[in-house]
């Protein structure tokens, strides 16, 4: 018999187990850190005794308003205070939140409100336009809309649906929140830019975010009370968690309507920002900012940056005005980031360039995760020489659930035991990994992903297109943007743009090309585009 054969007696029970989740977060906040700031948006800052019980409020609408423990409540809100308190208050009625991407048209969004199955929908004034269209697009039952106005940015409410602080004071401040009895519920569904055809619903569990949350206070050794500058839309992989991160430390949330250099400045300048999260494209506005936009601050701001590799020359270029840059590297699949270039201190000393380098490595996994690799075509780890090519492969607490309501797909992304990205990449000898390309030709365009397939899909629509095909051009301001190449049918003409102005009426703006190129386009001895050969070309344009 080995040592601890006779367990008798030591099961689980409600003094040694409790479901690991978020909410769990801010009620400690509440009471540890209750006079402390929590939430700050232009004018309004709000303690964490506050936000609490908003949230408690908003929990106890949604239960009055017919929502049940396993329904979904969405949101089309950029990053306001009610956004942040969505992220507690829907899973405190036990109902998962659907964060929907703002930037998408109305059709998609009409298709995720579809799919999703949602009973209410928090709604931003100026969204109101595209939620109606969206509604009128479906074939399911409409949400109930809960309109949030900002007075802050001179959005009056409308008077034509509940209001959201309306609808907050009649919630009963004594709400009971509705925990998970398993970590394994879901907690929040976040709609991919799909590949191909229709976004796929990733679902959340209690467990993962809670993990990630932990993790990421402990990778970027935030310390009590960071100032943390919400700049990645919190439609995106849940802000990467970092909203629900906060209350753990006593964090202040400042929130950002609309990210441009300015706003970033004045926040660090006025708050003490000390941390925040943004693609390149955000790195390239700060670096960019004119001299009437900049703000003096006297401490190094710590950044996580993902959503793209970022460009050396950005790393290089942005350190210098007081900012500590890491590279992250994640997908919706995996509640956000899940490695990180985690620095070592033999490179303090390198030149600048060689350093600049090493930062833009996609790293190595975060420590909540259990294994990060690179796979080749048989399932077995790459050699670690720094050159050959596989697919990155994720294992670990932070790892979806799986897509909503599509088996099929779900199978397939576990494959073999492992979440598979779709990204190919190389390790370091040091088990460093550096991502070279994407499998499935997205986009990141502002770190946003769009499908190429998607965008040649519309394009072919047109009557005089013959063939497209639709790849990454290098871009200062976004990173990339969609480039097309069109080959037009014998007979037909079409310019650049009516092309565009073809695509902007059917696709979101940030999916729609930037440039068209006629031409016969490259292909293969079967017929099939070569795209590398496009992706050279557009990098010339």
């Amino acid at each position: 018999m080995g040592w601890m054969a006779d367990e008798t007696g030591l099961a689980k029970n409600a003094a040694n187990h409790v479901a690991l989740t978020p909410l769990s977060f801010l009620h400690r906040a509440a009471d540890v850190f209750a006079d402390h700031v929590a939430v700050i948006y232009r004018d309004v800052q709000r303690s964490y005794a506050e936000y609490h019980q908003r949230v408690t409020r908003l929990a106890s609408a949604l239960a009055a308003a017919g929502v049940q423990p396993g329904d979904v409540v969405a949101t089309l809100l950029p990053n306001v205070p009610a956004q942040a308190e969505a992220h507690f208050g829907v899973p405190a009625a036990g109902a998962v939140l659907n964060t929907i991407n703002t930037r998408l048209d109305p059709d998609t969004v009409g298709y995720i409100l579809d799919h999703g199955g949602a009973k209410v929908l928090l709604c931003d004034t100026a969204l109101l336009p595209l939620a109606m269209q969206a509604i009128d697009m479906m074939d399911g039952p409409a949400p109930r809309i809960v309109e949030v106005a900002d007075p802050q940015a001179g959005l009056q409410a409308t008077g034509e649906h509940i209001a959201y602080e309306d609808f907050l004071a009649s919630g009963n401040p004594g709400f009971r929140w509705i925990m998970p009895q398993d970590e394994w519920e879901s907690l929040s569904l976040n709609y991919t830019s799909g590949t191909t055809g229709r976004p796929k619903g990733v679902v959340y569990h209690h467990r993962g975010a809670y993990l990630l949350a932990m993790g990421t206070a402990v990778s970027w050794a935030v310390g009590i009370r960071p100032v943390y500058l919400a700049i990645v839309p919190l439609f995106h992989c849940n802000g990467w968690c970092h909203t629900w991160m906060l209350p753990v430390v006593g964090g202040t949330l400042v929130c950002c309507r609309e990210v441009n250099a300015r706003n970033i400045y004045d926040a660090i300048a006025d708050h003490g920002v000390t941390h925040f999260g943004g693609a390149p494209i955000v790195l390239n506005m700060i670096i960019n900012a004119r001299p009437e936009e900049r703000r003096p601050f006297d401490h190094v701001v710590q950044v996580f940056t993902a959503g793209a590799p970022p460009a050396a020359a950005t790393l290089a270029a942005i350190e210098p005005l007081g900012f500590n840059v890491t590279q992250v590297y994640g997908l919706t699949e995996t509640f956000g980031h899940v490695t990180e270039c985690l620095w070592r201190p033999e490179w303090d000393d390198l030149p600048q360039e060689e350093r600049a380098a090493i930062k833009a490595r996609t790293g190595v996994a975060m420590p909540f995760m259990e294994e990060i690799t690179v796979l080749d075509a048989h399932d077995r780890p790459v050699p670690r020489d720094g050159q050959t090519l596989g697919e990155i492969a994720i294992r670990g607490n932070a790892v979806m659930k799986g897509y909503y309501r599509n088996p099929k797909a779900t199978e397939e992304a576990f494959r073999g035991g492992w979440f598979r990205s779709g990204d190919i990449a190389f390790q370091h000898p040091d088990g460093y990994i550096k991502i070279t390309d994407r499998a499935k030709d997205i986009i990141i365009s502002g770190g946003e992903n769009v499908s190429s397939v998607e965008v040649e899909g519309v394009l072919m629509h047109h009557p005089a297109v013959l063939l497209c095909s639709v790849v990454a051009k290098p871009d200062e301001k976004w990173g990339e943007v969609p480039c097309a190449f069109v080959e037009l049918k014998e007979g037909h003409d079409a310019t650049e743009a009516e092309l565009i102005a073809f695509a902007r009426a059917r696709l979101a703006g940030f999916k729609t090309p930037k440039r068209v190129v006629f031409c016969e386009l490259p292909k293969t001895a079967t017929g099939k585009v070569q795209k590398f050969e496009l992706r050279a070309r557009a990098k010339e344009l």
